[in-house]
């Protein structure tokens, strides 16, 4: 099947596909003699797994890892389960740090409560007078939430 039939059969968008494909998560297609690319099923299996773990949030080093480890059926699933258990204590974390954030920005809608000018507006005094904080205790997160998939950790 060509790109257009593996995105509408997997709901994946054809650019991602590509991305796949690049990164390595994804097998290389053979090429028809007119150099378009033909997936077999096994690429849409292999797809639809990548998608599956996406959905659970699971970075690509997971995923790439979860893929090496089906590579060997016979091997112990231990690796497996402690993959799942590392992730689900990620998201554990993450959970914490959403409430956190959620607790935050209930804190900044509060200060404006009162109608004014944006001059006056207490959520944006809030927010400088904590990017300021975040400044002077520097953080290394690449992520809009701080935690959240940190490079070099799967």
């Amino acid at each position: 099947m060509k790109i257009g039939e593996l995105a509408k059969i997997s709901g994946v968008p054809a650019e991602t596909i590509r991305y796949y494909e690049k990164i390595g998560l994804l097998p290389e297609p053979d090429r028809n003699t007119n150099g378009y690319r033909t997936y077999r099923t096994s690429h849409l299996d292999r797809l639809l797994f990548i998608k599956r773990c996406r959905s659970l949030d699971m970075a690509q080093g997971e995923i790439r890892e979860l893929i090496r480890l089906s590579e060997s059926p016979e091997a112990d699933c231990q690796e497996v389960d402690d993959l799942l258990a590392r992730h689900l204590n990620h998201v554990r974390d993450r959970l914490k740090e959403l409430a956190t954030l959620e607790i935050t920005l209930q804190q900044l809608q509060k200060a404006c409560s009162d109608a004014g000018t944006v001059e006056e507006c207490g959520i944006l005094d809030g927010l400088n007078t904590e990017i300021k904080g975040l400044k002077s205790r520097h953080t290394n997160h690449e992520n809009h939430v701080p935690g959240t998939h940190r490079p070099g950790k799967t």
